[in-house]
């Protein structure tokens, strides 16, 4: 892929030591409703393999959980078994057809799990939930991680280029970060030391099941948004050690669920988040990436030139438009169908248990 004059940032090369990614775009996590649909994985493969053949370098799935616990709904999707593997190798295929690079998100969601067999590090019930967890035993604790790994290495049969382990937004791994929902006097639980122990040894032992020539991102909660949250200071922290453990990159999220101040709607302005990424960037030797109200070659750009992060992920707008990276490209922004932030039919779709579709382009997971 040829660089741009007016983007010469976004379309370098990233060079991973094992691997390199053929530019600087990210399509971030976005779950779809088609992961559990019966015709999911072609319907995947055609919505995933379309982006990649418009030049997004690296494609993060939608979330998916190590074990029946860590479910989304009641009949979720989740990697347990090598049954599972030539569902997700549809879709790996896909996108490799077109010299794209594919990583699975391994997410266990914890307290938010919405169906009653869920677990979280204690027994408090998330305000957006109906059910309330029970408090992991440490024999549960110590299999969830190796569930992790599990998932991780099926992953990588199936043909993944890397996963992203899931550690924002509120789910598990955030549950055990902060006071607010670990209240737990084991060695799991404590100061913040004890707390981070947990993201720690899935790292670790995800790391250990793949081998060194696989992408592991972590998806880090920059900024909580909730009362009893990780400091800032706290998050660097867990990054550095984070980074010991293996990380391959970084990337970055705002808010948890719950939280009551928008991260994403159409009233946040354009990379408002970007300024905590840049001292995540400051902290760390491996790629970060920024997020959230990223929807303009130009405001990606921007963001690479000044330092803020290495990659952008956007996952929206991608919605909106499959062709985002090749328009770029081709210095024609003003063909792009810009992501309104709207959230009415990804967002408030999904979660109603419909398919996610784009008031700005329908045609979205209908490929």
């Amino acid at each position: 892929m040829s660089v741009n004059p007016d983007y010469p940032a976004l379309f370098t090369p990233l060079d991973l030591g094992f691997t390199r990614l053929k530019n600087r775009f990210l399509m971030g996590s976005m779950h779809t409703g088609l992961e559990e649909h019966p015709d999911g994985a072609a319907r995947l493969a055609a919505f995933y393999g379309e982006r990649a053949r418009e030049g997004v370098a690296l494609i993060v799935t939608g979330g998916i959980a190590p074990n029946a616990q860590g479910v989304t709904t009641a009949h979720g999707a989740m990697l347990t078994d090598e049954t599972q593997c030539d569902w997700h190798r549809q879709i790996t295929e896909a996108v490799h057809q077109h010299q794209g690079k594919i990583a699975l998100q391994i997410l266990h969601t914890g307290r938010y799990s919405y169906q009653p067999d869920l677990v979280a590090p204690s027994a408090r019930q998330a305000p957006i939930n109906p059910f309330t967890p029970q408090a992991m035993s440490e024999a549960a604790i110590e299999q969830t991680i190796d569930d992790f790994a599990r998932c991780a290495r099926l992953a990588q049969q199936a043909g993944y280029d890397g996963v992203e382990i899931m550690g924002s937004e509120g789910y598990l791994i955030n549950q055990f970060l902060v006071k607010h929902t670990n209240q737990r006097t084991d060695r799991w639980g404590g100061d913040f030391r004890q707390r981070m122990q947990f993201a720690l040894a899935i790292t670790r032992a995800v790391r250990a099941a793949t081998g060194d020539a696989f992408i592991i991102i972590f998806r880090l909660s920059m900024l909580d948004l909730i009362e009893e949250g990780s400091t800032l200071e706290e998050t660097l922290l867990l990054a550095g050690e984070l980074e010991q453990c293996g990380v391959t990159l970084f990337n970055t999220g705002i808010g948890w669920h719950e939280a009551r101040i928008p991260t994403i709607a159409t009233c946040v302005p354009r990379a408002a988040f970007a300024w905590v990424t840049q001292r995540l960037r400051e902290q760390v030797k491996v790629p970060v990436i920024a997020t959230n109200r990223i929807n303009h070659p130009a405001v990606a750009e921007q963001l690479l030139q000044s330092g803020c992060a290495d990659m952008v992920s956007m996952a929206r707008p991608f919605l909106a438009d499959p062709a985002f990276v090749t328009k770029a490209q081709r210095g024609e922004p003003d063909s792009i169908n810009t992501c309104i932030a709207c959230n009415q039919a990804c967002l408030d779709q999904v979660f109603a248990g419909k398919i996610t579709s784009c008031l700005v382009n329908p045609r979205a997971c209908h490929e």
